[in-house]
């Protein structure tokens, strides 16, 4: 089992930069393939960025590619989602979730554990 706590979220301007965390609890966390997902108001969970066990696979949405950068350290337990040139589309509640020997799905169902949550609003 693993627990995942995301840092890191807040309010930018719209072409900024913010770099969003997640520390995960465990032994096992280069076992876990792991992704960003981002849910804002009204709309259902989609998938932003995934990164493979060994973190040399990385996946991107559309929206995401040229903007985003997902990155993790199996030494210190933690993956990492930068994001640059940021746009008001972009605001939402992000998640950072594990996938037990996954493969960087966009599946949300895939994901068996998830974080609470970092809230990022992006004003014009």
């Amino acid at each position: 089992q693993v627990q995942l706590v995301e840092s890191g979220g807040g309010l930018v301007q719209a072409g900024g930069s913010l770099r969003l965390s997640c520390a995960a609890s465990g032994r096992t966390f280069d076992s876990y393939a792991m992704g960003w997902f981002r849910q804002a108001l009204g709309k259902e969970r989609e998938f932003v960025a995934a990164v493979s066990m060994s973190g040399l696979t990385t996946y991107y949405a559309d929206s995401a590619k040229g903007r985003f950068t997902i990155s993790r350290d199996n030494a210190k337990n933690t993956v990492n989602l930068q994001m640059n040139s940021l746009k008001r589309e972009d605001t939402a509640v992000y998640y950072c979730a594990a996938d037990r020997y996954g493969a960087g799905t966009r599946t949300v169902s895939e994901y068996e554990y998830w974080g609470q949550g970092t809230q990022v609003t992006v004003s014009s």
